[in-house]
């Protein structure tokens, strides 16, 4: 999506946008003119940062929350993989 599209979908501003891809939270790809494309994950963080932001969250520390909640989530992930492929020991 654009970056007009994005703020619109987000309910947000450009500036939002610009704000979490300097807090690195996201990183957008660029077209061929150099402008900002995001992924539907990309605006998915970006909702969840807005929540944040819009509780009084300064945008650095909900830019954090987000990274934080993210690998939480993909470490909770991987370990029910592998507790689905380890064998159960015998009583």
């Amino acid at each position: 999506y654009t970056m007009g599209r994005a703020a619109e979908m987000l309910g947000t501003t450009q500036g939002f946008l610009r704000a979490i891809g300097e807090a690195r939270l996201i990183t957008p790809l660029r077209s061929a003119g150099g402008h900002r494309r995001y992924s539907r994950y990309q605006l998915r963080i970006a909702a969840r940062a807005r929540e944040l932001v819009d509780q009084g969250t300064a945008i650095e520390s909900a830019c954090r929350i987000v990274i934080l909640e993210d690998q939480l989530e993909e470490a909770q992930r991987i370990n029910a993989e592998h507790h689905r492929g380890t064998p159960k020991p015998k009583p």
